[in-house]
């Protein structure tokens, strides 16, 4: 084994891996208690109107609650009840496409807090752009979600039955016992997955996709050359290194505002289907089956690119 690898074994695959493991298992244990406690129909009040029009179910609007505070619980939430027959595949796919405004605000203070002291007023046209794009991929949602899913009368539409009151003590008991009954299959597809993307990202496999998409860009030929640099960097290294180079030729009027944050919605369209496979990939498959986990996230990703490519476009022809 390569000796380099060897001194990365701990710091790069056992304490991530561990951490994975451990907030998998906090939101395995967060999703079982909240529906052991029989909370999944009042959550899913936050989102009821829209659950209503495109006929999705009391669990999906639930799901979209939690996903303000954990990715994981929420996507927890649904597979247990795609495991149990309570949404169908179709609604699954939905559903997962659906949190995408959850999503968006769990990494908007990262992301604004970033973006506006490099490229100052362009961090609300990046923002509020990517944003638009969330709000319009949970339409598109709810249009198919109209047309492809059976009417139906649960709690998105009627008020719910009442259910019979459970302690606090009796669901933490449940929710360890479907636990251990779980978390058991999480680790044995989580951890080969993981150790296998750290090789292919170890041995470059990853970075000569992101400078093979960098370099063979020849469909951005309409953006203005310098703005090239801050799309390569975006997508070579990292969101940061982009950023600063927009900085950089905004500060030498090198390049307008309007330039700058249309380089970055390239770059933002080019490098995250990338990075979603190589950090969501390892945590899906500790949720889904891996079958499952590729082509929720190949879904989300071609949805994900497709409204912001809309926006995009429309930021382009009309500001």
């Amino acid at each position: 084994m390569d000796q380099e690898i060897l001194t990365q074994i701990w710091p790069q695959i056992i304490l991530p891996i561990a951490r994975l493991a451990l907030f998998i298992t906090i939101g395995l244990f967060i999703a079982n208690f909240i529906e052991s406690l029989n909370w999944t129909h009042k959550l899913a009040v936050v989102v009821r109107p829209l659950l209503r029009m495109s006929r999705l179910s009391a669990v999906t609007g639930a799901s979209f609650s939690v996903a303000f505070i954990s990715g994981v619980s929420s996507n927890t939430m649904l597979a247990e009840a795609f495991d149990k027959g309570q949404m169908s595949r179709i609604e699954l796919f939905l559903a997962n496409l659906f949190n995408t405004v959850p999503r968006f605000f769990l990494h908007l203070p990262t992301v604004f807090f970033l973006t506006a002291p490099m490229i100052r007023t362009g961090a609300f046209f990046y923002v509020g752009l990517t944003f638009a794009a969330a709000i319009l991929q949970t339409v598109l949602v709810v249009v198919c979600g109209r047309f492809l899913l059976p009417h139906r009368e649960d709690s998105a539409t009627l008020t719910l039955p009442k259910q019979a009151k459970i302690t606090w003590g009796d669901a933490f008991t449940k929710s360890l016992k479907r636990l251990k009954k779980r978390i058991g299959k999480v680790l044995l597809f989580m951890i080969p997955v993981y150790i296998l993307f750290f090789l292919l990202n170890k041995y470059g496999l990853f970075a000569r996709l992101e400078e093979y998409i960098a370099t063979q860009a020849w469909f951005l030929a309409w953006l203005n050359p310098q703005s090239l640099g801050i799309v390569v960097l975006h997508v070579t290294t990292e969101f940061s290194a982009g950023l600063a180079a927009a900085s950089v030729l905004l500060a030498e009027n090198s390049l307008t505002t309007k330039e700058v944050v249309l380089a970055l919605l390239v770059g933002n369209i080019l490098s995250t289907p990338i990075r979603a496979i190589r950090h969501q990939l390892p945590y899906y498959t500790g949720i889904y089956s891996p079958q499952m986990a590729l082509q929720l996230i190949g879904v989300s990703q071609v949805v994900r690119a497709l409204c912001i490519v809309l926006v995009t476009v429309g930021y382009f022809y009309l500001v």
